[in-house]
């Protein structure tokens, strides 16, 4: 395989996930995802190659747009915390109650 063939196939695959969504096969969210983390590798790249600056910048904006497409599993995870938390205070033993 030639060195620019996977930079080919890579595009011929988005271009078909593409088509797929326009026809109903719904990966919006996907791409949804795709592209805060394209911005993240962007300012990972720029960071190697000597740019510190803008590609901090760049990843930490790329990092704020993951973080809101993720959310909701952020308030998931916090729903779960707090319940597991009120199980284990009812199982408690309180010793304040004495009198």
């Amino acid at each position: 395989m030639r060195s620019g063939n996977g930079l080919a196939l890579l595009l011929i695959g988005f271009g078909g996930l593409i088509i797929l969504g326009k026809l109903g096969f719904g990966l919006g969210f996907l791409f949804g995802l795709l592209i805060p983390i394209l911005i993240i590798l962007l300012g990972v790249v720029a960071w190697k190659n000597g740019n510190r600056l803008l590609g901090g910048i760049i990843a930490v904006v790329g990092g704020f747009m993951l973080l809101g497409k993720l959310s909701f599993l952020f308030v998931w995870a916090a729903a779960i915390v707090l319940i597991l938390f009120g199980i284990s205070m009812l199982g408690r033993k309180n010793p304040s109650t004495r009198m």
